[in-house]
């Protein structure tokens, strides 16, 4: 009876890895990990990976893009044997300055291309754009297959600049264009810090192509509203700045804010944006 008991337990346990393995829900996030600098102090890098990694574990992140981390900040992360990075440096193409990069699930998703522009008049090389005057701004995007469903989609990962009032206007009709002539007619994800809010232009001609996933859930959105804390316990939290916008294929299952946080202090000074999707 024992030896019955015990493949009985087994055999649940090997079908529920079955299920696991073969989902065709992907949980998709935006998470801005903020740079290193030393000026955070308690808040520096340092002191917060490891819990950043131990949220994207915990709350089982499939496929996530990332803003303003360096590329040591990436290693560590990759840290999660389990996932793999791409994306550029900003400010020259290669390793240098942050990144807006792409985490995928090794053993899920098979990249099948890549790349990257900038948002700017020249997106083809490096360069500040329009009235940007702090910094390059980078969009990396990859064609993936999901290796569950054999289904294929885009995803690209942005940050759009956070004083050009004109740059962040014409980043959100270059991003439109890019992901028009890359993903043609594939469904496309596009997610990101765009230091917008839902008002704004360029929030509305994004949603010329894709839909804002906080507004078209089938669960009412999770958690608050704002996406930004500034490493503040009591931020009010209202202005949403992150979003994922899908392709009108492309279902959203749930959506949500997370705060978490251990002994009172974010991860980040952003919070993630998370959403359970499946594509039609």
């Amino acid at each position: 009876m024992k030896k019955i008991a015990l493949l009985f337990v087994l055999c649940q346990c090997l079908s529920h890895i079955t299920y696991s393995q073969k989902t065709a829900t992907i949980n998709v996030a935006t998470y801005n990990l903020r740079y290193n600098t030393a000026s955070d102090g308690v808040n520096a890098w340092p002191n917060r990976k490891e819990n950043v990694k131990a949220l994207v574990q915990y709350h089982e992140f499939d496929l996530f893009g990332t803003q303003e981390a360096l590329r040591g900040q990436l290693d560590d992360v990759a840290e999660l044997k389990e996932f793999a990075f791409l994306g550029k440096g900003r400010d020259d193409g290669q390793q240098g300055g942050e990144h807006s990069a792409i985490f995928y699930r090794k053993d899920r998703f098979k990249v099948l291309e890549s790349g990257d522009f900038w948002l700017s008049e020249t997106p083809d090389v490096p360069g500040k754009g329009w009235d940007a005057t702090c910094c390059n701004r980078i969009c990396s995007w990859a064609k993936f297959q999901d290796l569950n469903t054999k289904k294929q989609f885009y995803f690209f990962s942005v940050h759009f600049d956070h004083q050009g009032v004109k740059a962040r206007q014409e980043s959100g009709k270059l991003m439109v264009k890019k992901i028009q002539e890359i993903a043609k007619s594939t469904p496309a994800i596009c997610v990101g810090d765009f230091n917008s809010t839902p008002d704004t232009e360029q929030i509305k001609h994004m949603q010329t192509l894709l839909s804002d996933a906080h507004q078209v859930t089938k669960v009412p959105p999770y958690g608050p509203e704002g996406t930004f804390n500034a490493f503040k316990w009591d931020a009010p939290l209202r202005d949403r700045i992150d979003y994922i916008f899908v392709s009108p294929k492309i279902q959203v299952l749930k959506y949500g804010v997370l705060t978490d946080a251990k002994e009172q202090r974010f991860p980040s000074d952003h919070l993630p944006v998370v959403a359970k999707i499946t594509l039609d």
